[in-house]
């Protein structure tokens, strides 16, 4: 009896490893868990490099003006310059060993939920650097050293646990942006779960006859005061303390965020520099029978503009 002739689903152009073309389906799975589980990305600036450990973000101040008096002579006007310099994290990698024997043991398969799983870790710690960010850009001084230029605000003395109470803390953070001319489009609410609902079962934020937006009965809402609110378990809530994180950040996200209820933002406040987008490698190691597996990226994130982020706070002063 003849042998099959068999077609290699893994092969490209029929020739070369049968397992050539699985690769990319691990990899697009990483990446898709990855774009699903973070919810930072598009919400603030992101830059990409080609090379180096960090990057400058020039910041200008204001133009100044004055009245002219006929005859005299127009000697022109300075903006005050200054920058900020976002330097790269260490590789952070998510990897993982199958071995064979288990794999062919296995009788379901598992590479799915270590592909979901991969990609889930490195958004979540992602996501809580960019939001520890935010957080210390509303702690942040001014840059520019003009009287028209501000740094981040705290709104402090909120209930978190009253829809009401965070639902006029959103209003008096839009105020504060309103008058640091932030730009009204694009502000965002990040808060916890417990927040969100306490925000949802406000009446008084669901009201529709008032302008509400959002369901009771599906336990949602989408805005306040013109700010999109977003449910989040990665915005901090406890003490970092310098030493905690892994060394390859610098302890620059560490901070005291205990007293954190919410954080509004718009993009321009923080900004993330790439160096390595998210990327996924995989080998089989004869010596040890298995395939060793790694998602990774390296980025850094920091301030930019402290005037465009508020911290919703619990703290009384």
């Amino acid at each position: 009896m003849a042998d099959a002739i068999v077609s290699r689903l893994g092969q490209i152009n029929g020739s070369g490893a049968v397992d050539a073309l699985f690769l990319k389906v691990f990899a697009g799975e990483v990446l898709t868990s990855f774009e699903k589980t973070n919810v930072m990305m598009g919400k603030h600036q992101v830059r990409t490099i080609a090379n180096g450990k960090s990057a400058q973000f020039p910041v200008m101040g204001r133009a100044s003006a004055y009245y002219h008096t006929p005859g005299q002579e127009i000697l022109g006007g300075t903006l005050k310059h200054a920058e900020k310099i976002i330097t790269i994290d260490e590789l952070l990698i998510a990897p993982t060993f199958i071995a064979n024997i288990d794999e062919a043991k296995n009788h379901y398969d598992v590479r799915s939920v270590y592909t979901r799983e991969m990609g889930a870790k490195l958004a979540n710690t992602m996501d809580k650097h960019i939001l520890q960010t935010g957080v210390l850009a509303a702690r942040t001084a001014k840059t520019i050293n003009d009287p028209d230029q501000f740094g981040g605000t705290s709104v402090n003395g909120v209930d978190g646990s009253n829809g009401d109470s965070l639902a006029d803390a959103m209003f008096e953070a839009a105020r504060i942006l309103d008058e640091k001319d932030v730009p009204a489009d694009e502000r965002f609410l990040f808060v916890r779960p417990a927040q969100f609902y306490a925000l949802a079962k406000s009446t008084k934020v669901l009201n529709r006859d008032w302008g509400g937006e959002g369901s009771y009965a599906g336990g949602n809402v989408i805005r306040v005061a013109g700010i999109t609110i977003v449910k989040t378990n990665n915005l901090p809530q406890t003490v970092v303390a310098a030493g905690s994180l892994d060394a390859g950040t610098g302890d620059k996200y560490a901070g005291d965020f205990s007293k954190t209820l919410g954080l509004v933002m718009h993009p321009s406040a923080i900004g993330t520099v790439k160096l390595l987008d998210l990327g996924m490698e995989s080998e089989y190691q004869i010596s040890r029978q298995g395939t060793l597996m790694v998602a990774k990226y390296a980025v850094g994130h920091g301030v930019l503009r402290p005037e465009a982020a508020v911290e919703l706070s619990s703290a009384t002063a």
